[in-house]
């Protein structure tokens, strides 16, 4: 059976909220009962129906014709199915997601991944501020799952990471992985200044060498580490070229030593 598609009329006047498109809250609805759903806004009331004209079929895959830096939380608590869009989306796609697949065409905005505990989320495009980090007053950020950028990403990345792999092949902003609890990120890129600012656990990876590192991080050496082999067969079927930084000899770092220093950086060896 053919996906369930909501294609955009024209774009938006205002923010729209669109966590209740997702598989799980679809399920059993007819298609006249999807398109009263209201969508949180900013200003005025609107409906599905509203916004996007809808071409009924399988609830459990969702597709978006159409996207918008207007479309917010996107995927949210997604728990099963699959959510693609063929545009951009703004900010806290896929937040809380616990399962399923959501892959975005284009750019997300801040906080893509937030809090998400397990499932695939892909960004096409680039990604916001904050990727997989906590909103104001949360002690973690992302929880588990994959999230994959092909582009770049902006400031601090992974941000009190808990669990699950980010995958950017592009580069990253300043103070990658800040905070980080634990968990990996991979970036094929350069960069910016501070990664891993503050980590206590984790891993970075660094393809495009060593940017403005902490002093507060001790050199441990040049590496080939059976762990990191494993891990590429693990990163494989996402991205092969971040899967290639980790069959080579690496240069391994701890810290920060400014709190437990058990976190890890590892970066080529040239």
């Amino acid at each position: 059976m053919s996906a369930f598609v909501f294609t955009l009329r024209d774009e938006p006047a205002q923010r729209l909220d669109l966590a209740p498109l997702v598989p799980q809250r679809l399920k059993g609805l007819r298609e006249a009962d999807i398109a009263a759903i209201a969508l949180n806004t900013t200003r005025e009331r609107v409906t599905v129906g509203d916004v996007f004209a809808l071409r009924p079929g399988d609830s459990a895959q969702l597709r978006f014709e159409g996207g918008s830096a207007r479309f917010d939380r996107v995927g949210a608590e997604m728990a099963e199915g699959e959510i693609a869009v063929d545009g951009a989306v703004g900010a806290q796609a896929g937040r809380l997601m616990h399962g399923g697949r959501l892959t975005i065409g284009g750019d997300a905005g801040p906080w893509a991944g937030s809090g998400m505990r397990n499932g695939v989320v892909e960004i096409k495009g680039d990604a916001g501020d904050r990727l997989g980090g906590p909103l104001a007053g949360e002690t973690a950020g992302m929880r588990g799952g994959v999230l994959i950028v092909r582009g770049n990403a902006g400031e601090r990345a992974g941000d009190r990471l808990r669990r699950g792999t980010i995958l950017i092949d592009g580069a990253a902003g300043s103070c990658l992985g800040s905070r980080m609890i634990a968990g990996t990120v991979i970036v094929g890129g350069a960069a910016g200044a501070l990664p891993g600012y503050l980590m206590a656990r984790g891993s970075l990876v660094l393809g495009g060498g060593a940017a403005a590192l902490s002093p507060t991080f001790a050199d441990c050496g040049v590496h080939d580490l059976v762990a990191n082999a494993l891990l590429a067969g693990f990163v494989r079927p996402f991205s092969r070229d971040l899967a290639a930084i980790l069959t080579c000899p690496l240069r391994r770092l701890l810290g920060d030593m400014a709190v437990i220093g058990r976190g890890e950086i590892f970066y080529p060896a040239r």
